[in-house]
């Protein structure tokens, strides 16, 4: 009996259960009998602070595993398709390099390569105080991945950062990664405060951020359009309300903003959320406080997570110390080539009908939005466009945050995120068989 394996992996500090509605879509709508759904759970929590290469060398062996195990049960897989979120896709791209170098792909059709919200050209900064101070700390406070998020990590022996080794087509993650049949990355197209437009779609400029919202045109399939409904704006405003008098109840309720920033188990009533609200200038500070030191906390537990791994010779043969072998072999010239920044900046755009898109373009009406991408993320996105992905677009125009809306990671907490079921059931209509 054979068997199609379709991996999920999941985000930082993430676990299995922020993909259940993935999971459960994904076996009420994909008509295949023969599909076995595996929710990677090795690299979670923590262990997300351990890298991508080190994640991904978990994941790849607990893909192994459960090939094994399906073997001793009769079924052969012969397909496999994986789907990663936001850190789980970049994940999921060092573990099809892993699978291949492994003769993984010899006996098994790679189908299926999804990622949702993924930071493919790592985290971009933006002209702020705060994008600058998380470019900062980042970087620190969250061990070895934040590093490689940031690419300021020197992965290769020719220290060039990990997410510019797995993006050049010269090695095995591109490679891996062209293999598949269909290549399919969904993307926010505003308010995602985690990861922004341009790095989840892979694009060097965010058209969004440019002319706004308003009038927007969006590409929306047909059959997909009732799914949107719940947070699409109403064509007729509706009639205003009487205002309540000023310190009455009412007028204390109503300050009640229209889309809570707390979780619910931390929205109360009238009264105790004045006080809670009133409380806010100190509570914040000690929030914050408590976060970096958790942060720091986990990002020093991770990195001498890191020594021992490396420091063990059982771990010789993987896939970054074989690559490491390798870069050793190339040329000078090339690798002077490659991490020429100056050259990268001023490299044409390959594809003729983007550049010719990209002329056209008006110029930015708020540049103070545009993140400002680095010689090396330029590079990379030019680099990945090559390959024949299929991009998708979510538009939640109403969100806080959008990020955890894309997936419906946590509808038990938050009702705000079944907002994002058309986006996983089109992932799942899309699945090829």
């Amino acid at each position: 009996m054979t068997s199609h394996l379709l991996v999920l992996v999941h985000g930082m500090w993430g676990n299995p259960g922020h993909l259940a509605e993935l999971n459960r879509i994904a076996k009420e709508t994909i008509p295949d009998p023969n599909l076995h759904i595996l929710l990677a759970e090795t690299n979670k929590e923590d262990s997300t602070y351990d890298g991508i290469d080190w994640g991904g060398e978990r994941v790849a062996e607990e893909i192994v595993a459960e090939v094994e195990k399906l073997k001793q049960e009769g079924r052969t897989v012969t397909k496999f398709s994986i789907t990663g979120y936001s850190l789980g896709g970049l994940v999921s791209r060092y573990v099809v390099g892993i699978l291949r170098q492994r003769g993984f792909f010899e006996n098994v059709t790679p189908v299926n390569f999804n990622t949702i919200a993924t930071p493919h050209l790592g985290l971009p900064r933006y002209p702020s105080f705060f994008s600058s101070l998380a470019s900062v700390l980042g970087p620190k406070l969250l061990s070895r991945t934040g590093e490689q998020f940031y690419c300021v990590d020197k992965w290769s022996a020719k220290d060039r950062p990990l997410l510019e080794v797995m993006a050049d087509p010269d090695r095995i993650f591109y490679q891996a990664l062209a293999a598949f049949q269909t290549i399919r990355i969904y993307a926010n197209s505003v308010n995602d405060r985690t990861v922004a437009y341009v790095t989840a779609a892979i694009e060097v400029d965010d058209p969004f951020a440019t002319r706004g919202t308003n009038g927007l045109e969006l590409e929306i399939d047909e059959q997909y359009k009732h799914l949107i409904k719940s947070y699409s704006l109403p064509p007729v405003p509706p009639p205003a309300t009487p205002k309540p008098t000023v310190l009455s109840p009412s007028w204390f309720k109503s300050l009640k903003p229209t889309r809570p920033f707390l979780p619910p188990f931390l929205q109360f009533r009238f009264p105790i959320n004045i006080a809670l609200y009133a409380l806010l200038p100190v509570l914040i500070p000690v929030f914050m406080s408590l976060a970096i030191v958790r942060l720091s906390l986990a990002a020093r537990s991770s990195r001498a997570r890191i020594r021992l791994l490396e420091n063990d010779a059982s771990n010789s043969q993987k896939l970054a110390h074989i690559l490491a072998q390798l870069e050793k072999q190339v040329e000078d010239a090339v690798v002077e080539l490659i991490d020429d920044d100056a050259h990268a900046a001023a490299e044409p755009i390959d594809d003729p009908e983007r550049a010719l898109a990209t002329k056209g373009r008006c110029s930015p009406k708020h540049p103070q939005e545009l993140p400002i991408l680095t010689p090396t993320q330029r590079r990379i996105a030019s680099w990945l466009n090559r390959l024949p992905l299929k991009k998708e677009r979510a538009y939640f125009p109403n969100a806080l945050n959008s990020h955890a809306l894309i997936i419906c990671r946590d509808v038990k907490n938050f009702e705000a995120h079944r907002q994002g079921e058309g986006i996983v059931r089109h992932w799942a209509d899309s699945f090829v068989l």
